[in-house]
């Protein structure tokens, strides 16, 4: 098994090219575990974490109701964001400035196979990411994602959660809001939850965050929940 993870920041790209790279690379990776079982070969499969940051986008999951956005396509333009159906699980959120969105694109045979194990682990290493800012991240049952104030009437949503998997290689991910303009949430039902609202690191704690040394802690608490054997730079 490689538990080694081939880790590139891709700084502000757009989503469309971003969603077509991730998806280059896991054809890649489903080749290799094709050719392995048709040969009975043993070539290892590559894992990847991508870092990026999207220009104003929404994107909704394929089974996400349309009707939870609320902008027409002249108001998208005028907002400067665009709008993309695709193929993750989730319904309706917002990509923006000021977000770390993360894309582990992971054999999951390298790890583990156990769609929910990886989906609770992503949720786990966010929590421990902002617990140290002094966040009390949480789950809420039934609700991907990471919480704040769950069990109260200001529950809020600050990190997002939409995956895909073929074979067993994953791709899309997970997106924290850290300095993130919340405005732009106000144009869609986030994730087709009524009544609950979101956060940013920034609203909670009333400062900006260094976005690099949040993106080191992630990946601290990544590799550990993953047992990762190492990032490599790329």
């Amino acid at each position: 098994m490689n538990r080694k993870i081939l880790l590139k920041d891709l700084k502000i790209k757009d989503y469309k090219d971003t969603w077509d790279y991730q998806t280059t690379l896991l054809q890649e990776i489903v080749d290799v575990k094709i050719y392995n079982r048709r040969n009975n070969g043993t070539k290892k499969t590559d894992n990847y974490f991508l870092f990026v940051e999207h220009p104003h986008v929404y994107t909704l999951g394929k089974s996400g109701d349309l009707n939870n956005l609320l902008l027409t396509e002249k108001q998208l333009e005028e907002k400067g964001a665009t709008f993309y159906k695709i193929n993750r699980g989730g319904d309706i959120t917002y990509h923006g400035p000021g977000q770390i969105v993360g894309y582990p694109i992971l054999d999951l045979e390298n790890f583990f196979t156990d769609i929910h194990k990886y989906l609770r682990l992503l949720e786990e290493s966010i929590i421990l990411t902002i617990a140290e800012y002094g966040l009390k991240g949480e789950r809420s049952e039934g609700e991907t994602g990471v919480w704040l104030g769950v069990g109260t009437p200001f529950a809020r949503k600050i990190c997002a959660l939409g995956i895909r998997s073929s074979r067993w290689v994953t791709m899309h991910g997970f997106a924290l809001n850290v300095n993130t303009n919340l405005g732009y949430f106000d144009h869609i039902i986030p994730c087709g939850i009524r009544g609950k609202a979101v956060a940013s690191m920034e609203s909670e704690l009333g400062r900006k965050l260094d976005i690099e040394e949040v993106k080191t802690k992630i990946l601290t608490h990544f590799k550990a929940s993953f047992e990762i054997e190492q990032f490599i730079t790329s």
